[in-house]
């Protein structure tokens, strides 16, 4: 009879283990939990340590849940700790990780080297050097600071949280460094804006990956190196080192601010000969790109590949956006009504582009409409809100308006907002309201040539040659240099930078020969057309 029990149960554990292995739902997963609750199998670690890791760490779990199941444990062991710590640190809420973590110390449960990563993920998310730091001391109280994964974790939470100096000291005390730290590193260095650090460290990796050259070329983006970062996704395709989504992002983002359209067409065809899965943020790069470099077709035809059930925010705020910047603003404000028609929310950016559009076709009642359902919907301006306001009523000539407008801001009004202002007076020759804003700004920027410039421009448009000169004078004095203009274009695939009698390019001397060819023969056919027009024909 015993016999016979125990043979039961061990058929009933198998087929519990079974169904664990093959359960993908929460609703699946709650009936075989209630089956080893109504059986005793719960009692049984592996069963509850299964049960818990399904819902707090499968992409088809549930975290309240297995924090529900994790209470039920009468004496939980590490792994459960470590599984619903894990869990927290990538939800939405990884104080909850910190939290557990403090509760099982309190618990007398000693964390292991699975536990740390886990807090330090946590401590990294929230951009806490704060929880970091001592979670950091408990690492080496358990003697595991030479743990590469520990070490790895710290570098990443130091970097995150902007303390690149302690991520570099734990990177140099480390005796073996893997490839993972080599990339943490310079991820670190990029995304804390020491771009030039991050390539020292690039040049001395004697393997690197895929997470390297795309860490890379996203510090080039960041630091407004658009044209380097583009030089480094050609070089990895010579190291024939196969790009993803990440890396195609940052490299359409490169494109789209230098406006490099053949190029941003030639990365569009290796996404597609590569077969990348067309994501919707690898289409909203797309969309923006196209729409940057001046292609609003191309841009449409991205669009309207994706499936509208598929849209969200970011790539309506891309469309709508590159509509208005290539003032076509009332198509801009016809997708906006399609936006809402698909249910799709706009956010803050969404009402900066709508207000751009309103701002090219000087629609000051829609901008003043939009500009009250931005905060009516709860959603608080930002200085580019205000900025474009001022924009719109200054190009529409109400500069009183855009004068009171920024003296009742709930904010000191910044560089931007007031150069909107100087702009409008500049266009409708109010020279009263153009001096004082002009002021304001040399005051806010005493290093920004175009200030000076501007100020000395609007004097010498109201025949007040003397003030402009003193703007002149006063520039010169405070060793503020005049930044060269510069044009940009795209020939091969490859960008040229040129300014004004530039003579450094290497091919300069081909192109000042070309250059007075082209000025001799507009000259030789301008004096045939003078000619002709002389004898009446």
């Amino acid at each position: 009879m015993l016999i016979s029990v125990g043979k039961r149960a061990l058929q009933q554990n198998q087929s519990i283990s079974y169904l664990l292995q093959c359960c993908s739902s929460m609703k699946e997963l709650k009936q075989i939990h209630a089956q080893t609750i109504v059986s005793g199998c719960i009692l049984e670690e592996y069963f509850s340590s299964r049960i818990l890791s399904f819902c707090a760490i499968s992409e088809h779990g549930e975290l309240d849940y297995a924090y529900g199941v994790f209470h039920q444990l009468a004496r939980p062991p590490v792994f459960a700790w470590n599984a619903i710590i894990r869990g927290f640190s990538k939800s939405k809420a990884p104080i909850r990780a910190i939290s557990l973590y403090t509760q099982m110390l309190v618990a007398g449960v000693s964390p292991d080297n699975f536990t740390f990563p886990f807090v330090l993920k946590a401590c990294a998310r929230l951009l806490s050097p704060r929880l970091g730091e001592p979670v950091h001391v408990h690492v080496t109280k358990n003697g595991l600071e030479l743990n590469i994964f520990i070490q790895n974790s710290l570098m990443h939470m130091y970097s995150s949280c902007g303390d690149i100096t302690s991520a570099r000291k734990v990177f140099d005390e480390m005796p073996h460094r893997n490839l993972v730290a080599w990339n943490t590193m310079v991820d670190g260095y990029a995304k804390c804006g020491d771009v030039g650090c991050a390539r020292l460290l690039f040049d001395r990796m004697t393997e690197r990956d895929v997470v390297t050259w795309s860490a890379m070329i996203a510090g080039y983006v960041q630091s407004e190196d658009y044209t380097e970062a583009l030089a480094i996704f050609e070089k990895m395709k010579v190291a024939v080192v196969k790009a993803n989504e990440v890396t195609m992002v940052s490299v359409l983002c490169a494109c789209a601010h230098l406006g490099a359209l053949d190029q941003g067409r030639r990365v569009h065809a290796y996404i597609e000969d590569n077969q990348f899965k067309m994501t919707i943020q690898l289409s909203t790069a797309l969309v923006d790109m196209y729409a940057k470099c001046g292609s609003i077709e191309e841009a449409i035809e991205a669009f309207q590949a994706v499936p509208p059930r598929q849209t969200d925010v970011l790539i309506w705020n891309a469309i709508i956006g590159g509509f208005a910047m290539h003032g076509l603003s009332k198509e801009s404000l016809e997708l906006f009504e399609e936006m809402l028609q698909a249910k799709v929310r706009p956010d803050e950016i969404t009402y900066l582009a709508l207000l751009s559009a309103c701002a090219h076709a000087g629609l000051v009642e829609e901008a003043w409409r939009f500009f009250e359902t931005l905060k009516r919907h709860g959603m608080t301006p930002k200085v580019e809100h205000y900025a474009c306001m001022v924009d719109i009523l200054g190009r529409a000539g109400h500069v009183d308006a855009a004068y009171e407008f920024i003296n009742r801001l709930p904010i000191e009004p910044t560089a931007p907002i007031l150069g909107a202002l100087f702009n409008g007076c500049k266009i409708h020759g109010r020279l009263d309201i153009g001096e004082l804003v002009g002021k304001r700004l040399i005051k806010l920027e005493p290093g920004h040539d175009g200030r000076y410039i501007g100020l000395s421009n609007i004097y010498a448009d109201a025949n007040r040659w003397n003030d402009a000169r003193k703007m002149r004078a006063m520039m010169e004095d405070r060793g503020v240099k005049k930044s060269p203009g510069h044009s940009c274009i795209d020939v091969n695939g490859m960008l040229h930078r040129f300014i004004a009698q530039d003579k450094t390019h290497p091919q300069a001397g081909e192109i000042y020969v070309l250059l007075d060819d082209l000025s001799n023969q507009i000259k030789l056919e301008a004096d045939v057309e003078e000619q002709v027009c002389s004898v009446g024909w």
